[in-house]
């Protein structure tokens, strides 16, 4: 069973990173094409749905305080992971890393984690598209049916009557869409990110600028929610929502809180995933990192006190109410004169959705590649298309595997799921810095986390406390499935990968150049 902790040599994966040619991604990303991935990433169903949500379950006002404490556990993993990306510019993020570190088995639990975190995220993100949707068609005068834009396992009172989900059919058709664009490269789907970006971040700015002067103080009296507070009910009489266990008010609402808005986050592991196609990843990848993250924390902390203070918190929580497209139904019931802007805000929330979902697709679809060159996934990941050099065959599985999520299974559920693969991958690559500068202090790091060394791992240490801390914080329904989910990734590693892993069969693939590439065995030609 030791054999399972074998470590993939730095050196391969060096020599990996610095390969060219036909089975190689094209490196095509600058730093500020990194810097818009990960804001891409971080900016969308995090902000414009979460934020709401967490308010509504767990936070209240003080959502701003989650905020903080997300960030600051992002803050640590972050310069865990900028080491690692300059260090390793290769694709697959935390898989990767862990490979090197921590050894096989605890790699596949990482990257199946990895699949929790990017394809349910996706999915999270595509059901909040379809909300939005809904939102911009009542503009007109119309909308998409209740049964055909949620879940089987949703329902709600929509004009007295009671309301059931068959399937989300606007979240299936994004993900296809953006699954085909994915396919035609990543120098495209890149361009209309940064696009997207920079319309979302304005549209933020304004909401931030207009909405503070429409800020009711009373929202945020008390900012905590007391313990005492009483359970919320829909038109029906049914309670949606009650504040009884210890994370779903006060500080420990606050830790609960941060849990569910570090799905918001995760948009630097994402920059991370994309290593392999940096023109400069030793510089590039820490700017992209860190700066996405910073760019972003300040952003999420003004816009969660804006929100919280132009509608009440209690609000958020009736789906029928504001706990759909929270931030258009907050414009439209509480900003007279302002019905212009949520129209505006709901456009431009639908095209930030869509370059979040871009990103998540893309992730995934890196850590498949990677996977697969390793054998612990089959090959089929690991072909790139002849033409467009992307691993379409991933995109096209992540169409069906997510495209299914997104048709059938609620937001909430999806995005508290994707908050404990993410949380789990920053512990993991936090304690990797740690074992890396102990087991191998000589290696040129480019980048340096500060306060990291063997004998005083300060940020390793606080990135992974603060991020366990945060899984804790999670609802029980939620961990149990996560536990269950990880279960059946042990089997499926037992069963396949490794019996089909390179490294325990001894096959070590050594990095050539396209000239080279003929004179290899077919069966060895992974790269």
């Amino acid at each position: 069973m030791a054999n399972i902790f074998a470590k993939k040599p730095l050196a391969q994966l060096l020599g990996e990173a610095n390969t060219s040619g036909e089975g190689t991604l094209k490196r095509t990303l600058g730093a500020l094409n990194l810097m818009a991935l990960g804001i891409g990433a971080i900016i969308g169903a995090g902000l414009f749905v979460r934020t709401a949500a967490a308010a509504a379950q767990t936070s209240g006002p003080g959502v701003t305080l989650a905020f903080i404490v997300a960030a600051i556990g992002c803050a640590f993993a972050g310069l865990c992971y900028a080491e690692f990306a300059a260090m390793i510019p290769i694709a697959g993020s935390a898989y990767t890393y862990a490979y090197t570190t921590m050894g096989e088995f605890v790699a596949w639990v990482i990257g199946w984690a990895l699949i929790m975190e990017y394809a349910l995220g996706a999915a999270t993100v595509a059901i909040a598209w379809s909300e939005y949707l809904n939102k911009l068609l009542e503009v007109f005068g119309t909308s998409i049916p209740y049964s055909l834009s949620h879940s089987p396992l949703e329902s709600s009172v929509v004009n007295g009557v009671t309301e059931h989900g068959i399937i989300n059919l606007p979240a299936l058709l994004v993900i296809v869409a953006l699954s085909l664009l994915l396919i035609k490269g990543t120098q495209e789907s890149a361009v209309f990110n940064a696009v997207i970006v920079v319309v979302k971040v304005a549209i933020v700015l304004i909401f931030i600028a207009v909405g503070w002067q429409f800020i009711d103080p009373a929202n945020h009296t008390p900012y905590l929610i007391p313990d005492n507070a009483e359970p919320v009910k829909n038109a029906a009489g049914t309670i949606v929502r009650s504040y009884e266990g210890w994370n779903k008010h006060g500080w420990g609402g606050i830790l609960g809180g941060a849990g569910i808005v570090f799905f918001a986050f995760i948009g630097f592991d994402a920059v991370s995933t994309a290593a392999q196609e940096a023109k400069n990843p030793k510089r590039d990848m820490p700017i992209g990192i860190l700066g996405s993250l910073a760019i972003c924390t300040v952003l999420y902390i003004l816009f969660g006190h804006v929100l919280t203070g132009v509608a009440n918190w209690r609000e958020f929580a009736d789906p029928a109410l504001g706990g759909e497209a929270s931030v258009t139904y907050a414009i439209s019931a509480h900003m007279p004169g302002f019905e212009w802007l949520a129209t505006a805000v709901t456009i431009a929330i639908l095209a930030g959705f869509s370059s979040v979902i871009l990103v998540m697709l893309m992730g995934q679809s890196r850590v498949f590649f990677s996977m697969a060159n390793d054998g612990l996934m089959p090959k089929a990941f690991s072909e790139l298309h002849p033409k467009f050099r992307t691993p379409y065959k991933s995109n096209l599985a992540l169409l069906v595997f997510v495209g299914a999520f997104a048709a059938f299974v609620p937001g909430s559920l999806a995005g508290d799921l994707t908050s404990f693969g993410t949380l789990l991958a920053f512990v993991l690559v936090s304690a990797g810095v740690w074992i890396m500068r102990k087991s191998d202090p000589e290696q040129p790091r480019p980048f340096r986390a500060p306060l990291s060394s063997p004998s005083f791992p300060f940020v390793p240490l606080m990135g992974i406390l603060v991020c366990l801390a945060m899984i804790v914080g999670l609802d029980a329904d939620t961990l149990k499935l996560a536990v269950g989910w990880m279960l059946i990734g042990f089997i499926v590693y037992f069963i396949y990968g490794k019996r089909n892993s390179k490294l325990q069969q001894g096959i070590v693939v050594v990095p050539v150049e396209m000239e080279e590439q003929a004179f290899i065995e077919p069966d060895k030609d992974n790269l």
